[in-house]
């Protein structure tokens, strides 16, 4: 159960084959996008693949009040009595089929009874009804993909797994394809577990944040909770960053910048055509900021973003030359990665206030 009382997705898959164990005991949100992160061979796949039956690993599965297994009670339903949406890196549409024959198969193998999702809405949300007549054969990358998920979709499952679902396609597909699954994300009460290990999709698309290396669960919560601890993988990445939640305060048609408010100030971004009032998530990387022991002067600098705050953690960087210094901006968490040299010259320590000095950041949504 949920902390909101709504009954979400209990894991607990334990299995063994040679080279690997898996070891993961997770209680996950009923609603919204949970990442399953970490490197090749972390185990991420292994767990979509026994939540949807088609892997066998002791244990327990459930999505809300429904138990798909549960050892104890010698209980397992096969894959194809586990009502999921699974997509996968290459879209394995039919191609005998165009879009609307794809979708209307899908249509068949959906439970009798009303329907979670009307499959209109999904068309409409995926942008494909100028597509329905098309044959698979004559769409993009990008257009194959939101298919696939259409027809996922069009199963009517309680739970769509997402296996690297943009991993064959090139950085423009991915960028055409992301506001459609934060479409899905904002208007389906549908649980999604979404595989990936690319920072910029786990960034931008995750509600919660499972972080997985060798089978084993490292750690779970939120994104921002998470990029800001220095005692996980993460921060030792060479893009580790800190994710800021905020809103378009303002535009500034001459510039083309938008000032996002953040807690504890402000950072001036690139335009992306967003409206005044839309959230949005700001990815600060680490190696992007600089430190300061007084207030900058603008209009002495070519950095215009600067956040007073204060050291929470220094720690070591990967190389002895380097640390990182996490930041509390008055409750924005801030990453920096500066040599220890400078850290040494600052006496930065815990409880020390400095200023962080945005050199570049990016809206990821």
């Amino acid at each position: 159960m949920n902390a909101d009382g709504t009954a979400g997705l209990q894991l607990r898959l334990a299995l063994q084959r040679p080279g690997f164990a898996l070891d993961a005991d997770l209680q996950l949100p009923a609603r919204g996008i949970t990442v399953l992160y970490g490197p090749s061979g972390a185990g991420k796949t292994t767990v979509l693949r026994c939540v949807a039956g088609l892997e066998r690993a002791a244990g327990v599965v459930r999505v809300g009040e429904d138990t798909w297994q549960d050892d104890a009670r010698r209980l397992f339903l096969p894959a194809w009595r586990r009502p999921v949406g699974y997509v996968v890196q290459e879209a394995a549409l039919f191609p005998h089929l165009d879009v609307r024959g794809n979708l209307r198969y899908a249509q068949r193998r959906a439970p009798r009874g009303p329907a979670r999702v009307a499959l209109d809405e999904v068309v409409d949300l995926l942008g494909i009804a100028h597509l329905l007549d098309r044959g698979t054969q004559h769409l993009s990358g990008g257009e194959r993909q939101r298919v696939a998920i259409a027809r996922a979709l069009a199963t009517q499952p309680r739970l769509l797994l997402l296996d690297e679902p943009l991993a064959a396609l090139d950085a423009a597909r991915k960028r055409e394809l992301l506001p459609w699954l934060e479409r899905l994300r904002e208007r389906l009460q549908l649980p999604m577990l979404y595989v990936t290990h690319a920072p910029e999709e786990m960034a931008r698309l995750a509600d919660h944040l499972v972080l997985l290396d060798g089978g084993r669960v490292q750690a779970a919560g939120t994104p921002r909770a998470l990029l800001a601890r220095l005692d996980l993988p993460l921060a030792q990445d060479e893009d580790a960053a800190a994710l800021l939640q905020g809103r378009i305060a303002e535009v500034d048609a001459r510039w083309q910048l938008a000032r996002v408010e953040v807690d504890g100030g402000a950072l001036w971004l690139r335009d992306e055509g967003l409206a005044v009032g839309t959230p949005v998530r700001v990815r600060v990387l680490a190696r992007d900021v600089s430190l300061a022991r007084a207030a900058p002067q603008p209009e002495a600098l070519s950095i215009q973003n600067a956040l007073a705050g204060t050291v929470v953690a220094v720690a070591p960087a990967g190389h002895p030359s380097q640390v990182l210094v996490r930041l509390d901006c008055g409750g924005s968490p801030l990453l920096a990665r500066i040599t220890a040299r400078a850290a040494d010259a600052l006496r930065l320590a815990p409880g020390e206030r400095v200023w962080g000095l945005v050199k570049a950041a990016g809206l990821v949504r």
